[in-house]
């Protein structure tokens, strides 16, 4: 989807205070199970009507044991660069009573048991488990509907999360996000995304160019690339135009290898790039964020390195060249941070 639209992944994650192991409270893993319990109608028969709703819960719970909350949210936005947190629980409630904590704690010690023995929580149908899991089924909805007031009065209400949800994601298409301190560390330095390319690489594939284009080759040795071609890239994503959540999107192909094709030579008497097709890097295509993917190779005094973006509009006005490459040239980058 990000690839198809250029946007960028926001994960929203409902805020909890969490426990060492689990990013999720108990207070959160009650209100979910209470709302779960609650609703009709659901596509995925995951309501009131599921005999093994609670049971499913605690499996969707147990995927983040060993994590704490701090670590949870730090991978995440390692990963994606930003992060929204839904508002879940008033700062102000009642502690969880016993008798909830107690329905709950017996369902995580069931499900330890009986998972670490066949490798999932969920028991067949007609053994011993599976009467225990039915019995836990029932006393979880006795006791959380027994406790309908305390887990309402505990939540915040539905439409003030939304509207804080939507205030984040507003920050954050501005840029103007708050970063955990270990993203901080990594990211808070980084401008731009890039697919590294060599030096030697780069002028061996002009080369090749100038032997077949005289022009080519006088304009090449005139501007002197070699003196010139200094960590030689193509950008995928910067901070300043894109933001940093599409920046620190690529931080999962971080050193990876990426083939690259170069297909024309654009260049007039103020700079020169390459037109770059982007390859695969275990089987998704890398997208850049520019709308011109290129290998920015020489500007002239003066000329900032991102006038290179408006080459293709200058071929259109006739005041720069466009030489294709044929058949294409490919060399391999890796895809690293600035």
């Amino acid at each position: 989807m990000c690839r198809t639209t250029n946007a960028a992944a926001v994960p929203i994650i409902p805020d909890s205070e969490g426990t060492d192991i689990n990013p999720f409270s108990l207070e959160a893993l009650a209100v979910f199970m209470f709302r779960v319990l609650k609703r009709v109608n659901h596509p995925g028969n995951l309501g009131k009507d599921s005999p093994n709703a609670g049971n499913v819960l605690l499996k969707f719970y147990k995927l983040y044991d060993g994590k704490s909350r701090r670590e949870f949210e730090n991978e995440l936005y390692e990963r994606f660069g930003s992060l929204v947190k839904m508002p879940l629980l008033k700062p102000d409630r009642a502690p969880l009573p016993g008798d909830v904590k107690s329905i709950l704690d017996e369902g995580l010690g069931l499900f330890s048991l009986h998972g670490s023995k066949r490798g999932r929580g969920k028991p067949s149908n007609g053994s011993d488990v599976s009467e225990e899991w039915k019995q836990w089924e029932e006393r979880l909805r006795e006791i959380l509907f027994g406790y309908e007031d305390y887990l309402k009065s505990i939540q915040v209400p539905f439409d003030v999360a939304v509207k804080e949800v939507v205030e984040q994601l507003k920050a954050v298409a501005k840029g103007d996000i708050k970063t955990p301190d270990t993203a901080k560390q990594r990211f808070g330095n980084i401008i731009f995304a890039a697919v590294k390319l060599s030096q030697a690489d780069i002028l061996g594939l002009l080369r090749k160019v100038a032997e077949k284009d005289t022009d080519i080759s006088n304009f090449l040795n005139g501007i002197k690339l070699e003196n010139n071609l200094n960590k030689v890239h193509i950008t995928l994503a910067h901070k300043g135009a894109h933001g940093l959540a599409a920046v620190a999107s690529y931080s999962v192909y971080q050193n990876q290898e990426l083939p690259v094709s170069f297909n024309a030579l654009f260049y007039n008497n103020k700079m020169a790039a390459l037109e770059a097709q982007l390859g695969t890097v275990n089987g998704e295509t890398i997208v850049s964020r520019n709308d011109w993917p290129h290998c920015t190779l020489w500007t002239a005094a003066g000329v900032g390195p991102k006038k290179a973006n408006t080459l293709p509009q200058l071929v259109l006005e006739g005041k720069a060249k466009r030489v294709p490459i044929g058949p294409p040239i490919t060399i391999s980058g890796v895809l690293d941070f600035y």
